[in-house]
């Protein structure tokens, strides 16, 4: 069963998944990047530009999502890095750092909450501009006007897009009106209704991007 609430660190969730006999589910892009706790590891779950389907495991997860853009302050590298992957935090910082760490959520009644107050511990303050830039893309603001109200370039934004997020803002877009999709359906919205006020051009053009960046169509997602 999946949980979440909401981190005292901004804009991010703090969730716990303790799956079923059919494993962990089905990860979507969200434009964000997660500290992970599972069987006494510490990991990170870089951006992901498609679902990522975990495979072989086991126990119960735990993880602290950081708000769009906020995980490369925090590890200390560009998300490009990370960019559809999982890696034990070993791999990136000190390993006597990450002992002592480890050690730390192990002997949490709350996993979560470990993971939350070391990500307090070391947040770095937010870039304002990597939430206008998400606010305007999530509106559905096209790239270059985007730029242009954050007054830089679209190189500028590019580069600055793919250190925060991993990838450019064109599809950053994508996901962002994937969740918008998502969260329409779940609600019962018509998949007609959900192409027009997420975005898309049409149902069709709604059924490709849903099935291209999730694997699956939008219906078996909303169940």
């Amino acid at each position: 069963m999946y949980r979440e609430r909401a981190s005292r660190l901004r804009g991010a969730v703090v969730w716990v998944n303790t799956p079923d006999e059919g494993g962990v589910g089905r990860v979507l892009p969200d434009g964000c990047m997660d500290l992970l706790w599972n069987e006494g590891r510490l990991l990170v779950a870089g951006p992901d530009t498609r679902a990522h389907v975990p495979e072989g495991a086991v126990g119960a997860w735990a993880g602290l999502r950081f708000a769009p853009g906020a995980a490369p302050a925090f590890l200390g590298l560009p998300a490009y890095e990370l960019l559809d992957r999982r890696v034990e935090l070993a791999e990136l910082w000190p390993a006597s750092d990450v002992r002592r760490l480890r050690d730390r959520v192990a002997r949490a009644a709350d996993p979560g909450r470990a993971l939350e107050e070391i990500a307090l511990d070391g947040a770095a303050p937010a870039d304002p501009l990597l939430g206008r830039l998400v606010e305007a893309l999530d509106a559905g603001r096209p790239v270059a006007a985007v730029a242009d109200e954050l007054g830089i370039s679209v190189r500028q934004l590019h580069r600055r897009s793919r250190t925060a997020f991993g990838y450019g803002p064109k599809t950053l877009a994508r996901v962002l009106r994937l969740q918008r999709a998502l969260a329409l359906a779940r609600a019962g919205v018509p998949l007609a209704e959900t192409a027009v006020r997420a975005g898309y051009a049409d149902q069709p053009h709604l059924s490709r991007e849903v099935r291209e960046l999730a694997g699956v169509a939008l219906s078996g997602l909303a169940r």
